[in-house]
């Protein structure tokens, strides 16, 4: 274990050096030692423990590894996030290359073949449609419904149902992934460490739609080139000062980590303290060019949803979105 924050950078500077990379030198400020905030904070590429959770049978996939990475306290971070894909049930397919599955519109689906989950054997059953930048894990009263097909890319859509009374409440894991482990960064835009963004969105059947209704607490933020960019204010973890500027040289950034509660898809989970979503346009998130959102808009913001997350829907990596349906 390391004895202190200073020795943790200089090692990882002497690792730098070693590899025959000059990294940058941090002011005192920057230094991990002075940050203030409640976060846990790690600096550098993770170790890689999963290479690549999936392999597209038909077209491309950017690769979705998991990784591990230490802070100066010894805790170890799973990145992007812990997450159930290699072993929850997978949400029906609305739209997904890889599976050749891309229909035109709702029509061409059939959505009596996807499977129901039981929340309340007398409830109603509600048919849920939902678009995930990356990837999502859903629960409904703390009872698992699905995770998202795809991890990473191609970008794809998902059809569930499940029975439920009035009220219930929707808890949702969601997940942008990344390529440089640790470092919340991807090769993209030209530059080998640019900030992937995230997004999401869902309609259901009963009139829920996404929306600033929905809560939405950051749990894993990166990649920072400068921590007093960091900041907290009634229950909100900021960034929005931060860089999200992609560079050739990122792999000396820091992450901000906070530990996931156990218990954050349950119904009794008190999460009253937690930031309400914030909203994001359809050309912020990019979706214009996506057949699996395009095909089914009317099921999308053409149903009343908007796109949801955190404060920065570029920054924050993994994000935990709550809400009670009255």
């Amino acid at each position: 274990m390391l004895t202190s924050n200073k020795q943790y950078i200089s090692i990882l500077s002497a690792l730098f050096l070693a590899m025959g990379c000059t990294p940058e030198i941090e002011p005192a400020s920057n230094n991990i030692s002075n940050y203030q905030g409640t976060a846990s904070i790690t600096q550098g590429l993770a170790k890689s423990v999963v290479s690549n959770l999936f392999e597209c049978k038909s077209g491309r996939s950017r690769v979705a590894g998991i990784g591990e990475v230490v802070d100066s306290a010894g805790n170890v971070w799973t990145v992007p996030a812990k997450n159930l894909f290699t072993t929850a049930a997978k949400a029906s397919d609305l739209y997904e290359e890889c599976a050749n599955i891309t229909p035109t519109s709702l029509a061409d689906v059939d959505v009596t073949a996807v499977p129901v989950v039981t929340v309340d054997s007398d409830g109603d059953e509600i048919t849920g449609y939902i678009f995930a930048d990356n990837y999502f894990e859903l629960y409904i009263n703390g009872i698992f419904v699905a995770v998202d097909s795809v991890p990473f890319t191609p970008f794809n859509a998902s059809i569930v149902k499940f029975k439920v009374n009035k009220p219930y409440t929707i808890a949702v894991k969601v997940i942008d992934w990344e390529e440089n482990l640790g470092l919340g960064t991807e090769n993209n835009r030209g530059k080998a460490y640019h900030p992937g963004d995230g997004g999401f969105i869902a309609s259901f059947s009963d009139g829920t739609v996404t929306g600033s209704g929905w809560q939405a607490q950051t749990f894993y933020t990166a990649p920072i080139y400068d921590l007093n960019c960091l900041s907290e204010a009634g229950g909100q973890r900021l960034s929005a000062s931060c860089t999200v500027e992609g560079t050739d040289h990122g792999e000396n950034a820091f992450a901000a980590h906070w530990q996931t509660p156990n218990n954050w898809m349950n119904e009794q989970f008190d999460s009253t303290s937690w930031p309400q979503a914030s909203l994001y346009s359809e050309d912020e998130i990019g979706v214009n060019n996506k057949k699996s959102y395009m095909n089914f808009i009317d099921k999308f913001s053409g149903a009343g949803a908007s796109f949801i997350w955190s404060t920065n829907v570029v920054l924050d990596n993994e994000v935990i979105l709550r809400y009670q349906v009255k």
